[in-house]
């Protein structure tokens, strides 16, 4: 059981994260930290504040850190702390810094480490995919499994929910009624809402189960596994509307990435529209095997959307 836990950020998944470890039953005298950079931590934007001292409220500890701007000696020394480190920054926080993160818990001897991956499965993508950015999640693969001091997990949740109906990823278009298919329409994904992802990494480390749990590799959870045909099914059960169908052919994105080749919209078209490493069957992930049940699409869908 974990007794020092370092959260690395408190944006949309960490703040999640932080909540349920701080709520979990077991938490017991365990101390929770988040690491924000000082910028951050002085910030006078009431937003910010009321943020902050929403986790000062659930008795936890702010420690100030740049992960960019840190070098790996400094994060190191940070870390060094902890029993515990999860990474909960993603692509924004630029090249390098995912794997500048797990040298250093390695070099601080940290016990137990949850990288950011909270994704699709990049070792079934494989490198080179149209993604750039995620050869460097196998590149901390390759350096986890290269040790056997610290302990590892990765928890792979497909995509987002919300980033399913997010109007900028161009599947679900409420303003038009039209849902476009990636690839084809029975193409699948898995996905996954945040608050759940931040529930079952919360049970991941603080849970009955979670010695086995960092299994030195990735576990998949899911809320929900569904088709873009079924997609377009529940958008208008919900909406009670009729909505138009498009296919957005892989072909056709890769055609307009070699036009603007840093389009990352046009990626993540390419890699879900491929459907390989982006799709699990809910009775074997991780959560339905620890009778964890998560939010599924339309559940989400009901709740979320004001359409």
């Amino acid at each position: 059981m974990s007794t020092k836990i370092l959260v690395i950020g408190a944006g949309e998944l960490g703040t999640q994260v932080l909540h349920y470890l701080a709520s979990h039953p077991n938490r017991g005298n365990t101390d929770i930290s988040v690491l924000l950079r000082p910028s951050t931590i002085a910030s006078t934007n009431p937003t910010k504040t009321a943020e902050l001292t929403t986790l000062c409220n659930l008795s936890i500890n702010i420690v100030p850190g740049d992960i960019a701007a840190a070098s790996e000696s400094d994060l190191s020394g940070i870390f060094s702390k902890y029993d515990t480190v999860i990474s909960c920054t993603g692509f924004a926080a630029g090249p390098g810094t995912q794997i500048k993160l797990a040298r250093a818990v390695l070099a601080a001897g940290v016990q137990r480490y949850i990288p950011w991956q909270f994704g699709v499965d990049y070792d079934i993508i494989g490198r080179g995919s149209a993604q750039d950015l995620f050869d460097e999640q196998l590149d901390v693969r390759d350096i986890l499994r290269a040790q056997d001091s610290t302990k590892w997990v990765i928890v792979s949740t497909g995509m987002f929910t919300s980033f399913l109906f997010e109007p900028g990823f161009g599947v679900v278009d409420f303003t038009r009624d039209t849902v476009m298919a990636l690839g084809e329409w029975d193409t699948r994904v898995s996905v996954t809402a945040v608050e759940d992802i931040g529930r079952f990494t919360a049970e991941i480390v603080l849970g009955p189960h979670s010695e086995g749990a960092f299994v030195n590799g990735p576990v998949r959870v899911a809320g929900d596994t569904i088709s873009y045909g079924e997609l377009v099914e529940l958008v208008e059960r919900v909406t009670g509307r009729e909505f138009a169908r498009k296919v957005r052919t892989v072909d056709a994105a890769r055609e307009d990435l070699k036009k603007e080749p840093g389009n990352v919209l046009y990626k993540y078209q390419i890699v879900f529209g491929e459907g390989t490493g982006v799709a699990w069957d809910l009775e074997g992930t991780w959560n339905y095997k620890a009778g964890i049940r998560g939010v599924t699409a339309e559940e989400w869908a009901r709740k979320n959307l004001k359409v």
